[in-house]
């Protein structure tokens, strides 16, 4: 019954993480903003969870939802290669959550690309779009979401001006970088029992710099099998 009940607050209760956030000085941009109260969390969030806490959660699968702060820390970090017009590729999409926002901010003159392994996973997301502020660019293929190994990227929209990664890799992968626009940006969890969050900056020669950003707890983005079957 609370969660039939619930749904009517929703766009209140997102609208009050947002502020949060904002108070905590997670999110500074006005953009950044918007999009996250434009994208209500509670439509990504499996029934009986908790959407708007500040915390990850399963989604089934050994996948999980990342924190809303660390989803705000992506986007302000990506603002500047998430302009109108630019293309996104959101790597271990899962829910479907972040690939939505990145839909809003490049728009539907954009391309937003979300590659996600666990075909089930795949199917919620697109139903977790279906009803939230992007359904429209579901609808016209500016957003899309693919069935993929994410450690290849999805090369057929390469270059990307933008692309995040949602799992923690053994390092960056090789593909990734390739698929990288010059000038373009990529924010990446790296590294096995202690991760950093790295930003890599392609520059518009080619060459790539990379530094670390802040310590994480993301889970591995490994295979389908290794996922499906970890402990």
């Amino acid at each position: 019954m609370e969660n039939r009940l619930w749904s009517s607050g929703a766009s209140d209760k997102n609208k009050a993480m947002v502020e949060q956030l904002q108070r905590y000085g997670v999110i500074k941009s006005t953009k950044v903003a918007e999009v996250m109260e434009t994208i209500d969390r509670g439509l990504f969030v499996p029934p009986g969870g908790s959407p708007y806490f500040d915390s990850p959660m399963s989604i089934g699968y050994n996948a999980t939802i990342s924190a809303p702060h660390m989803h705000a820390a992506c986007l302000e970090l990506l603002e500047d290669h998430l302009q109108p017009g630019m293309r996104v590729l959101d790597v271990g999409s899962g829910t479907g959550y972040l690939t939505a926002c990145f839909a809003l901010m490049v728009g539907p003159e954009g391309r937003a690309v979300g590659v996600e392994h666990i075909p089930e996973l795949v199917a919620s997301s697109t139903e977790n779009i279906k009803k939230s502020a992007a359904a429209p660019q579901l609808d016209d293929g500016s957003l899309s979401i693919h069935i993929a190994d994410g450690r290849e990227g999805w090369p057929e929209l390469a270059p990307y001006d933008s692309i995040h990664v949602g799992a923690a890799a053994p390092q960056i992968p090789e593909a990734l970088i390739e698929q990288l626009k010059p000038g373009g940006r990529m924010v990446i969890p790296v590294g096995t029992v202690f991760q950093e969050l790295k930003v890599v900056d392609k520059k518009p020669d080619g060459s790539v710099s990379v530094r670390d950003e802040t310590s994480v707890r993301y889970v591995p983005l490994t295979s389908k099998d290794a996922q499906l079957h970890s402990d």
